[in-house]
């Protein structure tokens, strides 16, 4: 049969995502271990996963949960940095740290072969790390000097600038990569507190997924995790405490920082949104498709195609552990600043009822996150950061298998009314980050109050 050219071809069904079962034990000092058989290839991946970030970092210390993560695997015990990594190297491993706003995680991945000689080593770096002195100062100098690059980035800069302005006080009110003063303050001392405090195994989470048996995955947590004990000062599980974050921006409804003579502004509009276990997840996951989260949406298709204001916008809904934020996101030429407001404004507005999602945007956006879903968990370490997820936010053990027909069941019923429980242009933040001899002039215009000036 010929083919036809002049269409498109139809997109068949979303591939069945089936992942393995989840074996759950718990040791005796706490420590959850969760298995998962993948048996594709002789490799094993495994992620532990402390419930604390940078919300739990302390008053005046922001970026003492990321610096401390950095530090992990900075030696341990008679072990210097040089030969932590020789010793990874040696079994071929592949190491990394992240730390997120709620959680602080370590993956190592390596041949079956090497499981226990890589669980050893995990093991020292996340309960025994040597934290010296020099150590900290000179990783902190490192981080200190990075920020005062990142300063010359006006993303950066509107990415911190708006986190604190929607945020405001509130544990999420700074990036995990704190900033110069912060930093600077964060001595040896603090960073071994903040270890002892928040590294524990009450709450924490290690997912091993590979080619071996249950039993013999288990025991081998066991050999490296089982003396782990909390220190006496502890907090436990720390997520307990954060209180939730304001439902307006606390400083007003517009805010600007001076970047002299710049030729675009950076752009950013948001409010406190959603958590990750909100049940309405996979319709603002539809609606935020449709919005901004990909190129033919209709924020995207304004402000580039129709009115060439800018490269590219986008938006997108943040999950954390409480609600983390909306935000839409361009760089716009200067002198049109105050006009791709307007429209971003306007096209949030019309989502919520003026001019729903229609039919077929909805099925657009459901193909969109759908049809490549199952190539999230093809490989050892995808499939472990995917059950951290389950570990971290509570989500039930089929949520993956459940995804693509969730959001299949989305209607347009739900995606309007997200939009407008969600969505709320009175309450949103806006973030300029521009010359404000140029954009000042067009913001006097709109409804938004004059500009809190926020140093850079």
């Amino acid at each position: 049969m010929k083919a036809d050219r002049t269409k498109l071809p139809a997109p068949g069904p979303a591939s069945a995502v089936h992942l393995p079962s989840i074996r759950k034990e718990t040791l005796g000092n706490g420590l959850a271990v969760w298995t998962v058989a993948h048996n594709s290839v002789p490799v094993v991946s495994f992620m532990l996963v402390v419930p604390a970030g940078s919300a739990q970092d302390p008053a005046g210390l922001a970026g003492l949960a990321s610096l401390t993560g950095d530090m992990l695997d900075e030696g341990s015990g008679a072990r210097s940095a040089i030969d932590m990594h020789d010793a990874l190297a040696r079994i071929g491993a592949q190491f990394d740290t992240e730390v997120g706003v709620d959680a602080s995680s370590l993956s190592l991945t390596t041949l079956t072969t090497w499981q226990a000689k890589g669980l050893t080593l995990l093991a020292d770096m996340s309960t025994r790390p040597a934290l010296v002195e020099a150590e900290v100062d000179r990783v902190r100098q490192l981080r200190v000097n990075r920020l005062g690059q990142l300063r010359d980035l006006p993303q950066f800069v509107a990415q911190q600038a708006f986190t604190r302005f929607i945020f405001g006080d509130h544990p999420y009110g700074h990036l995990p990569v704190g900033n110069q003063q912060t930093l600077g303050a964060a001595t040896g001392e603090a960073v071994r507190a903040f270890h002892r405090r928040v590294f524990v195994p009450q709450g924490t989470t290690l997912v091993a997924v590979g080619q071996a048996p249950h039993e013999e995955l288990l025991a081998a947590v066991t050999e490296a995790f089982g003396g782990w004990e909390a220190a006496p000062e502890a907090l436990g599980h720390v997520p307990a405490v954060i209180a939730e974050p304001p439902d307006q921006p606390p400083f007003g409804r517009l805010a600007l920082v001076h970047r002299a003579a710049a030729a675009q502004s950076e752009l950013r509009i948001g409010q406190v949104a959603a958590a990750r276990n909100t049940p309405d997840y996979h319709a603002l996951l539809v609606l935020n498709t449709v919005l901004g989260g990909q190129f033919i949406s209709r924020i995207n298709m304004t402000l580039r195609q129709k009115k060439g204001y800018t490269y590219g916008a986008r938006t997108a809904f943040e999950f954390h552990r409480l609600r983390g934020p909306f935000a839409f996101q361009s760089s716009v030429h200067s002198q049109v600043t105050a006009d791709a407001l307007r429209e971003a404004m306007s096209e949030i507005e019309a989502i919520r009822g003026t001019r729903p999602a229609t039919a077929a945007e909805i099925e657009t956006a459901k193909a969109a996150l759908t049809q490549g879903y199952a190539r999230n968990f093809e490989t050892a370490q995808q499939v472990a950061r995917a059950v951290a997820q389950l570990a971290l936010f509570g989500l039930p053990d089929d949520y993956f298998e459940q995804f693509v027909p969730r959001v299949n069941a989305v209607t347009a019923d739900d995606v309007l009314r997200v939009a407008r429980e969600y969505l709320n242009p009175d309450r949103m933040g806006i973030v300029i980050v521009g010359d404000r001899d140029v954009v000042e002039p067009g913001l006097a215009a709109l409804p938004y109050g004059d500009p809190v000036p926020i140093p850079a």
